[in-house]
């Protein structure tokens, strides 16, 4: 009952526009069906074969995100059934979710992954790189993938200065692209991803219409799924 009042506590705090992915991973099975029971029908994952053994044990209605930094070899075992990757950050990343894709007749939603943190651990693109790869005629060529929105993490600081800078520098990107970029059968941008647990009321208030949050949901301490 607990995950079911944090679900109703939190979808209570941010308005009916923002997207909830509850961020799942390490979490057991039990937890994350107790949240799907509770109306909760989005999940993120960081690790694809976790991903997968939840998928197959748990109700088909889920919508599996993955939300981790995703290595290319990985993709087919996920293709089949992920709505929705968080973190591409390359055009190689992007060429083999369409060829995997493909193979199962899907289209793969995607966002693509904004590096602005100022950490150098942070993936990501550039804006110029975003701008580059969407004028690119590898990017026409790609059937089996839509890119449907950015997603872009802040410096873990307590600075709330800072995050709130580099959220809003990148709603101002997103806003300029879907303005700049003619809608296409493979780019349809309608998603911000920005937020988190710690920082999504600031992401918020600076047009993140996506948040991922596991800790309000779950609880701090990790389990072994």
């Amino acid at each position: 009952m607990l995950i079911q009042q944090n679900l109703e506590l939190l979808k209570a705090d941010i308005p009916d526009y923002v997207t909830l992915v509850a961020v799942s991973k390490t979490k057991p099975i039990s937890d994350i069906q107790e949240a799907f029971d509770a109306g909760q029908k989005i999940f993120g994952e960081n690790k694809v074969q976790e991903m997968v053994n939840k998928y197959d044990a748990l109700p088909k209605g889920i919508q599996w995100h993955m939300i981790g930094h995703l290595q290319r070899n990985k993709v087919k075992y996920m293709a089949h059934f992920v709505d929705l990757i968080h973190g591409v950050d390359s055009l190689k990343t992007l060429k083999e979710i369409d060829k995997q894709a493909k193979k199962h007749d899907r289209i793969i939603n995607c966002l693509l992954q904004v590096r602005i943190a100022k950490e150098e651990t942070k993936f990501g693109l550039t804006f110029k790189e975003i701008e580059d790869l969407f004028n690119s005629e590898d990017f026409d060529s790609l059937k089996n993938i839509k890119i449907t929105g950015l997603m872009g993490m802040s410096t873990f600081t307590e600075n709330e200065g800072q995050i709130t800078a580099e959220f809003k520098s990148l709603k101002l990107f997103f806003d300029k692209l879907k303005n700049d970029k003619p809608l296409t059968f493979n780019c349809q941008l309608s998603t911000l991803s920005m937020g988190m647990s710690g920082d999504y009321k600031i992401a918020i208030a600076n047009g993140s219409t996506m948040i991922r949050v596991g800790s309000k949901i779950f609880g701090v301490r990790n389990y072994i799924a």
